[in-house]
């Protein structure tokens, strides 16, 4: 029973889904109670209810579509990314379902529990050395596209990947805020998809709300100033000069991406914040223990931001931070350190407190 005495209840969508792809999207935001500070109102976008738990999902679906519109894909042909992973998992939903072959170029650095889930949705995942960093995947991904003819889904320069956050996170975000105070948004990046497709909507149709950008400590690409240098197709082709590896999986990869370009030459965010990897770890299991929401490190660093935001913003502000994924996909990372597969002293002791069914 809740407070209120009733039972809680469910109605359905009112709706049945002809694929697993059509529940792409509509994920919540949701309050934050019991963490941050108390003048302010805090909200964080779930992307974690995506059915790939990632706000990935979204690109993949529109890369894919896209393609297969005007006729860049081909019936049968086999797809192929450089991943840290999200993108990797939402390729693999989306090509298993409309029966694409795919290959994953991924540096051996991320989880392996990324690799396992990408191979249980039928995809080939094809490691690089960790020493070669994102870009070592991302020409890997490159020579095996042009060397075999399969499809490079291109999901750091497409105009398909910012163009889906147009038009369903902003719309999602306006919907749900529709006649309330909306006074910042707070995202990381990765691609830089969702701060430029949000951003391209959040200037026009709510300009008064800030837009607050962050990039790893370790890594502030954006902040140093300098430029990323580009080939003729706009694709990255070296690694960043300001590039530090960083615990913060799915953020900021060792060059600035072509989608996220257009956030910085258009003024998209209103202020730039770094925050640490250790601080993502920590808001993250605040999150989970506190708040019973499940994220990963890039969402525990993107709630870290929010909460430097919140605590010198004016009474009354509310606060909505991107989180891009589960915690799940971090069980053997940092995220993960300290938390046990045995019970510790205090579990043996509340099993030590009654005399039946005890593990020695």
């Amino acid at each position: 029973m809740s407070d209120t005495g009733s039972i809680r209840n469910t109605q359905g969508r009112g709706r049945l889904f002809d694929s697993v792809l059509d529940t792409i999207g509509d994920t919540p935001a949701i309050r934050v109670n019991n963490i941050g500070p108390d003048h302010v109102t805090m909200y964080v976008k779930a992307e974690a209810f995506n059915p790939g738990a990632s706000v990935k999902d979204r690109l993949a679906i529109n890369i894919i579509e896209a393609a297969e519109r005007d006729g860049r894909l081909k019936p049968g042909q086999t797809v192929v990314e450089a991943t840290s992973g999200n993108t990797g998992i939402g390729l693999a939903m989306v090509c298993a379902q409309k029966g694409y072959p795919l290959v994953i170029t991924m540096s051996e650095a991320f989880s392996v529990e990324r690799r396992k889930l990408m191979r249980m949705l039928g995809a080939k995942v094809v490691l690089t050395p960790k020493a070669d960093k994102a870009m070592g995947m991302y020409r890997k991904a490159q020579e095996l596209a042009q060397a075999n003819g399969w499809f490079l889904a291109h999901q750091f320069e497409t105009a398909d990947n910012a163009d889906i956050h147009a038009a369903t996170t902003a719309r999602e975000i306006l919907a749900d805020f529709d006649g309330q105070r909306l006074d910042y948004f707070v995202s990381g990046y990765g691609t830089g998809g969702t701060v430029t497709g949000v951003a391209r909507v959040l200037r026009a149709a709510r300009p008064d709300t800030r837009i607050v950008l962050s990039e790893p400590a370790d890594a502030q690409l954006i902040a140093s100033g300098r430029d990323q240098q580009r080939n003729a197709d706009g694709e990255a082709d070296e690694s960043h000069p300001a590039f530090a590896p960083h615990p913060i999986q799915g953020w900021t990869p060792d060059f600035i991406p072509l989608v996220l370009q257009e956030t910085i030459d258009q003024g998209f965010y209103d202020e730039l914040l770094p925050v640490s990897g250790a601080d993502g770890v920590k808001w993250a299991r605040d999150l989970a223990a506190k708040e019973g929401i499940l994220t990963g490190i890039s969402g525990g660093a993107s709630f870290a931001v929010a909460v430097q935001v919140a605590e010198r913003a004016a009474p009354g502000s509310v606060i909505l931070a991107m989180l891009p994924d589960t915690g799940e996909r971090y069980l053997s990372t940092p995220l993960f350190d300290g938390v046990t597969e045995e019970m510790d002293d205090e579990e043996r002791a509340i099993s030590a407190s009654t005399p039946g069914f005890r593990v020695s």
